[in-house]
């Protein structure tokens, strides 16, 4: 299993999302996301998303909030833990970024995006979930097969 994080950076009531446009081989090719990426040797959850909300974008995050543990299960990738952050605050000034386009987008617009239809479902459980949550997402080529919130299945 992989661990990696995920942070939404918010500013203005939308957040920062990258389009996936720039690595070959890449499973989420084309695909809209948050920042983030894999961990490094000896890092915390913590360490790996200020650091590649860095390298990503050439923002300091200042105190990201930990909101939760996402588990991917699928039928065509390694089974992946994700650990979700977002943050309203930080410093600097966006950069190029060598994984794809970078873009301020409104909360409200984001379900017109491609993206994952598990990340729509995180994306809503962060406006509506007010304490930490575990999500898991089972996925069968790119279609979500099944989830379960904090260990119940949701249908």
């Amino acid at each position: 299993m992989k661990d990696t994080t995920l942070c939404y950076i918010e500013k203005d009531n939308k957040y920062l999302m990258l389009n996936r446009s720039n690595k070959k081989n890449d499973g989420s090719q084309g695909k809209w996301m948050g920042i983030g990426g894999h961990f490094e040797e000896g890092e915390s959850p913590y360490d790996c998303v200020v650091r590649e909300a860095m390298e990503e974008t050439g923002l300091t995050l200042i105190s990201p909030q930990y909101r939760a543990v996402v588990t991917f299960n699928s039928d065509k990738y390694e089974t992946e833990q994700m650990h979700l952050f977002t943050c309203k605050d930080f410093t600097g000034n966006l950069v190029e970024s060598d994984e794809g386009s970078l873009k301020w987008i409104d909360k409200e617009k984001l379900s017109d995006l491609n993206m994952w239809s598990g990340d729509i479902i995180f994306l809503k459980l962060l406006e509506t979930e007010k304490s930490f949550f575990s999500l898991k997402l089972t996925y069968k080529g790119e279609a979500l097969k099944e989830y379960y919130l904090n260990g119940k299945l949701v249908q």
